[in-house]
């Protein structure tokens, strides 16, 4: 599975993806690209600036690598995967687009590992690193 379209249909149908308005941008064998565009319903109410909510950062980092993850599967739309582990860490806030970047560092038999980094876009498109995350799945092929 390496075409765009099996993923944004997806995201499409989704009521939390579809409202984030999350993009598929880039898909390749084992690397994915998403983006969310800046919405002021994805601000941190308590933040005293413009803020993208770090819960957003977190949903393309679990949302990104389980995507990325299934490029590599042999049969990725039947085969089940469980996030087992979830790890994010926040390196600066975000206020404009944010753009993930997913890269698997493995696919076994049974394991899946993905890292992921964040980037908040500015207007003249340019990257500043936000998080980084990395998952692990449980991979169950049928």
């Amino acid at each position: 599975m390496t075409e765009r379209d099996p993923f944004q249909s997806f995201v499409d149908d989704h009521g939390y993806l579809s409202w984030l308005d999350l993009r598929v941008e880039t898909v390749g064998e084992g690397h994915l690209e998403m983006r969310v565009p800046f919405d002021e319903k994805l601000l941190n109410p308590v933040a005293d600036d413009d803020v993208v909510h770090g819960g957003i950062a977190a949903t393309l980092v679990d949302t990104a690598s389980g995507f990325a993850l299934r490029t590599t599967l042999d049969d990725p739309e039947s085969t089940r995967l469980v996030t087992t582990d979830l790890n994010v860490s926040y390196i600066r806030p975000a206020g404009d687009d944010l753009l993930a970047e997913a890269r698997v560092v493995r696919s076994g038999d049974s394991m899946g590992v993905v890292r992921v980094t964040v980037w908040t876009l500015g207007p003249d498109g340019e990257r500043t690193e936000t998080a980084v995350g990395r998952t692990s799945y449980r991979i169950f092929r049928k």
